[in-house]
């Protein structure tokens, strides 16, 4: 546990690391600009923007992992922080609910204002909204308990105009947000830095994640740390092979990562490494195999350069 702390405020400190809470359709994201000042302390960051707070148990598994883009010259990478799925259930309220003052909230002038679970009814986040405007409290009251997608229900674009912050909180901590909500206001984008989404149609699943995120059976991901992506830049753009970013999480992903999957990417490397062919190891027969060997490759056309040795293996990877 004394590592994963020590990892986790490590990256709460480093600006181009990201974190999400949510579920799949629901999720609350933190991140910082470089310089941005901040309100810190042990597992705490606050900007103006958003902030973060992370509570660890001693059932916290880190899972670490990376997944395909559909650019193929790109790839994703995350820590998951999970719990058993008993440990990890929240409330699953399914109607807007007044919870009171958010005593909880990150920042002391926002204590007194009403904290509102929107009603997502998700396993393991309780989606909610927070505001101390008595016009939109008095409009919220009026709609207790019912589904903020019902029919006729005007809560939700009440919402969305009103712009409230938004608080993501799960067993293992909370994401705060806010910023303007992304509609009319951000010109249909999702706002620079701390951000939230809500999907209905994602939410509709069920899932309490994305089936390409390798969680396994029996654990629920309740907070998620993004390191800084040695490919993609902070605002998703393309950026020049950064080693040092790269190096960074591949030792997470050997300290906390699937074993198929680092044995399969590891094996990959090291035939690359000799100049072997593509032959030379049988091709992956299960899911998580194949996508460790797309990203070895695509990696290492990344690290070293294109090579005719390296095609080959493209051609059999993607």
């Amino acid at each position: 546990m004394t590592d994963l702390h020590e990892v986790l405020n490590h990256h709460l400190a480093d600006w181009q690391s990201g974190w999400s809470m949510g579920s799949f359709g629901a999720i609350a994201e933190f991140h910082q600009a470089p310089g941005e000042p901040a309100a810190t302390g042990d597992l705490f960051r606050v900007t103006d923007r958003g902030g973060i707070r992370l509570s660890l148990s001693d059932d916290t598994v880190p899972v670490a992992y990376e997944t395909l883009s559909p650019k193929p010259h790109r790839w994703s990478q995350a820590v998951a922080l999970c719990l058993p799925e008993e440990a990890a259930a929240q409330a699953r309220r399914a109607v807007l609910t007044e919870l009171g003052p958010d005593t909880q909230a990150l920042r002391d002038q926002d204590r007194d204002a009403i904290l509102f679970d929107i009603g997502l009814a998700q396993p393991q986040v309780d989606f909610c909204i927070r505001t101390a405007d008595p016009a939109l409290i008095e409009t919220l009251r009026a709609h207790t308990g019912r589904s903020v997608f019902e029919p006729g229900n005007p809560v939700m674009g009440t919402i969305l105009s009103a712009h409230p912050h938004r608080i993501a909180v799960t067993a293992l901590g909370r994401v705060e947000v806010y910023q303007l909500i992304g509609g009319p206001e951000t010109d249909d984008r999702s706002p620079e830095g701390p951000h939230t989404h809500v999907l209905p149609k994602l939410l509709a699943s069920g899932r309490t994640h994305s089936a390409n995120v390798p969680i396994p059976g029996g654990l629920v991901p309740c907070a998620s740390l993004h390191p800084g992506n040695p490919v993609i830049g902070p605002l998703g753009e393309d950026r020049d092979f950064d080693p040092e970013l790269f190096d960074a999480f591949q030792r997470l992903l050997v300290r906390w990562g699937n074993a198929e999957y680092v044995s399969v990417k590891s094996a990959v490397l090291e035939s690359i490494g000799k100049g072997l062919p593509p032959q030379s190891l049988p091709f992956p027969e299960t899911r998580i195999g194949r996508t460790a060997l797309r990203n070895a490759v695509r990696q290492e056309l990344r690290r070293t350069g294109d090579s005719e040795h390296l095609r080959d293996w493209a051609g059999i990877a993607d």
